[in-house]
């Protein structure tokens, strides 16, 4: 991949090849630090202190009944867990923020194996912490599932996935003029682990994938793919 001058630039054209999921990932968090080294090794840390923390692994587990929420989506309109798996398998994104270029990345692999994945009789949905406005911006981008506001994020401390991003990361973002607060509509700087269930007919979790580190650990979309097939066979 030739060297792009921005951070932007570098997604843009990470988004624009053809690559699985992980290689993208991967490739981003090359760019990253590359051209913002300060915040790549910041990134280093607070997944080391979430790690350390034991961050996340209170989580549900699979066989677990996933907590059932209601939460607007980009159009304001409110939707709950059990409508979703009342159509079936319900492939469920934690996700940062439409600004997360991580998850950006993860949206936009979803999003191109979506036809696919509701062939298979599944649907998915995302949930971030920013505001209807932004989610909506998210899905301008081409994401063709529901992206839902997780206002203060209030879902994610249920499920077990909120954190506080660090007071270092607070100041390099504040001095970089990040807005997560405007995105957010308060000033707790809390995110949730990025985080990827499927959830079957019944509500519980089929298969799961709960990482602290943000930058890499996605579930691969054969996984999710595979894990909608065993499910098909097991309804069968």
């Amino acid at each position: 991949m030739p060297s792009r001058a921005t951070l932007p630039e570098a997604l843009a054209d990470i988004l624009a090849q053809d690559m699985t999921m992980s290689q993208a990932l991967r490739a981003y968090a090359d760019e990253l630090q590359r051209l913002s080294p300060d915040i790549a090794k910041a990134y280093v840390a607070l997944i080391e202190r979430l790690r350390r923390t034991e961050a996340g692994v209170s989580a549900p587990g699979v066989g677990d009944v996933f907590p059932d929420f209601a939460l607007p989506d980009q159009d304001g309109r409110l939707r709950r867990l059990g409508d979703f798996i009342a159509e079936g398998p319900t492939i469920v994104s934690i996700n940062r923020g439409h600004w997360c270029p991580f998850c950006r990345i993860e949206l936009d692999a979803l999003a191109k194996a979506n036809a696919h994945l509701e062939r298979s009789g599944a649907r998915t949905v995302s949930i971030m912490p920013d505001r209807q406005a932004f989610t909506k911006i998210a899905r301008e981008r081409g994401v063709p599932f529901p992206i839902l506001s997780d206002i203060d994020a209030a879902y994610a401390l249920e499920l077990g996935l909120c954190f506080y991003i660090d007071d270092d990361l607070v100041r390099m973002f504040r001095s970089n003029g990040h807005q997560m607060p405007m995105f957010q509509g308060n000033d707790s700087w809390f995110l949730p682990i990025p985080a990827t269930y499927v959830i079957d007919w019944q509500g519980r979790v089929a298969a799961r994938m709960v990482d602290p580190d943000f930058r890499l650990s996605r579930m691969a979309v054969d996984e999710i793919a595979k894990a909608i097939v065993d499910l098909s066979a097991v309804a069968k």
